[in-house]
């Protein structure tokens, strides 16, 4: 029997012309593939960072438009119209509206205040089916 010796490559040997050829093509696909990926991938970061400076805006303007603040040691004051006996159940206020559950001799509505025009600006009676 004859056994067999595995060939072994030498490192330092050069490659085939056309094998090399083939292997600087691909070297370049790699290279400008990689380039164009990183491109965009900062166009990306950039279109974030550029997104996050232009429309962020702090608490206080945002609450601004809802509603007025007053002058510094001063506080918004008004009255809201409610019938007699009415008992306030619960509020809630977003967007410069402030909602309130309200029960007036067993009926319960829901009356809808507008800060900004100080005035009820919806009601809406709970009843049953």
């Amino acid at each position: 029997m004859t056994e067999r010796v595995p060939q072994q490559l030498d490192q330092d040997e050069p490659l085939d012309p056309a094998v090399e050829k083939v292997r600087a093509k691909l070297m370049r696909f790699v290279v400008i593939n990689l380039g164009i990926l990183f491109l965009a991938l900062m166009a990306v970061v950039g279109a974030l960072v550029y997104r996050s400076l232009s429309t962020g805006s702090s608490p206080e303007e945002a609450s601004s438009s809802a509603l007025p603040l007053p002058p510094e040691g001063s506080t918004i004051t008004g009255e809201i119209a409610l019938p007699d006996g009415a008992n306030v159940l619960s509020q809630s206020l977003a967007d410069g509206r402030l909602t309130l559950l309200v029960e007036t001799g067993g009926a319960r509505e829901i009356v809808v205040y507008d800060i900004g025009s100080a005035r009820i600006i919806a009601r809406f009676a709970l009843v049953g089916e």
